[in-house]
């Protein structure tokens, strides 16, 4: 399913012109696909046919409150890592209940927090935390379901910086302190061991790395079970890649199955976030300028790296297509570059583009870990966020306004400074 497409060389969100969008709701924009998200989990729901299972959308990847009302009516569950995305999650109308509490810096008044609501596990990742969940529910008198994250040592070959099941990486534990971990809980009154989790990572392409990490997962859970410690879930993670410059990805119900056929009656739990919204949104952007020198063409553009943060940080690729398919303009292998003072501040480089000044641009790919990332670095407000549902619209988050940088601030007084 594409749910951005060109029609009479106009790009469309769903049944939507691009340009209406921009007219309407002004310039840089985020554009969400409500039909794309609603397929895209539709894709791992089905692929576990009858398996008891449950989808834990990973809020980091997309946090927008109309994003989650969306997937919570499906009747996701949600991966958080902060009391404050679970917030968000309740207020978008997803339950408690479904909700894994990720994250390696749980604080004890979100522990309480989310035992008063009812978490449905927390994915433990230290001796520490394990240590911290434990009083809270003495102190609260409750019983903590828990989970261990394992770090599984598997190289995932994604970024580094997405990186996170190598030992290296500050997420979970090893096997071995797993295992006391999880005989210390299992003796807790106060304890309930839940499942396994483990995440190796983001943008992953290839299956194998994967399967080695549940592999290494499975034999020690095989272990627990000779230790009298039976767990009823499995959580996979998240970490399924998508396409931004023609990689070929993981076919879902594929990579599914296969788990499925290895965990026997285990429920299996996921956290997909990227492969949910990834390709159900796009940040379109305008011409300002166009600055040519002997070596570089430069397209100078309204959106910037406090925008769209990806490829500054990650040298990440987004394919640029201009929303209006037309040969106008000048020829070049251009640069988008925005108006933060960085030179990191850029969308795209070397693109072969036909721009002029005016031209809307289309960052594809880009409903995952975009907007979430943003800032108002250099004192740029945040942009709008748009959901499109066939030939529907409607702004999801308000554009921000200079005054609103200021609302939380106040100038410093003393008897020198009145």
């Amino acid at each position: 399913m594409k749910s951005f497409s060109f029609q009479n060389k106009v790009l469309h969100a769903e049944s939507v012109s691009v340009t209406d969008l921009m007219a309407e709701y002004g310039s840089p924009l985020y554009i969400y696909s409500r039909s794309q998200i609603e397929f895209n989990w539709q894709q791992f729901e089905n692929s576990f046919d009858s398996h008891p299972h449950l989808i834990c959308y990973a809020v980091k990847a997309n946090s927008n409150l109309a994003v989650l009302n969306i997937l919570a009516k499906l009747g996701s569950g949600f991966d958080v890592v902060s009391i404050g995305e679970l917030e968000r999650v309740i207020t978008a109308g997803g339950k408690p209940s479904l909700c894994v509490f990720s994250g390696v810096a749980k604080t004890k008044d979100s522990i309480q927090k989310a035992l008063e609501y009812g978490i449905h596990c927390f994915n433990v990742e230290s001796a520490a935390e394990l240590d911290l969940i434990e009083s809270v529910a003495v102190d609260i008198k409750v019983k903590a379901p828990i989970s261990i994250r394992v770090n599984p040592n598997v190289d995932a070959k994604t970024h580094p910086y997405i990186s996170t099941g190598l030992t290296e990486n500050k997420f979970g534990v090893g096997s071995d302190v797993a295992l006391s971990l999880y005989k210390k809980a299992n003796l807790s009154k106060h304890l309930n061991v839940c499942g396994l989790d483990y995440h190796i990572g983001s943008q992953i392409t290839d299956t194998l790395p994967f399967m080695e990490a549940l592999d290494r997962a499975l034999e020690l859970i095989d272990e627990l079970k000779t230790e009298n410690i039976h767990l009823s879930h499995i959580d996979i993670g998240g970490g399924i890649g998508v396409t931004y410059n023609n990689e070929k990805t993981i076919d879902i119900e594929e990579y599914i199955q296969s788990v499925v056929r290895k965990v026997g009656n285990l429920k299996v739990m996921v956290e997909p976030g990227r492969s949910i919204v990834g390709n159900a949104g796009i940040f379109v952007t305008k011409v300002e300028y166009l600055k040519q020198n002997d070596s570089k063409s430069f397209a100078i553009i309204d959106g910037a790296m406090n925008d769209l943060l990806r490829p500054a940080l990650y040298g990440s690729y987004h394919q640029a297509v201009k929303v209006i398919d037309n040969a106008k303009g000048i020829n070049a292998l251009w640069d988008l570059v925005g108006p933060v003072c960085e030179t990191a501040d850029f969308l795209a480089k070397d693109r072969n583009l036909n721009l002029e000044e005016g031209d809307y641009i289309a960052i594809m790919t880009a409903g995952a870990y975009g907007f979430v990332l943003s800032s108002n670095y250099n004192s740029r407000p945040r942009t709008a966020e748009v959901m499109v549902s066939e030939n529907s619209h409607a702004i999801v988050r308000k554009r921000e306004t200079i005054e609103s940088l200021f609302v939380n601030e106040t100038i410093f007084k003393d008897e020198t400074n009145q």
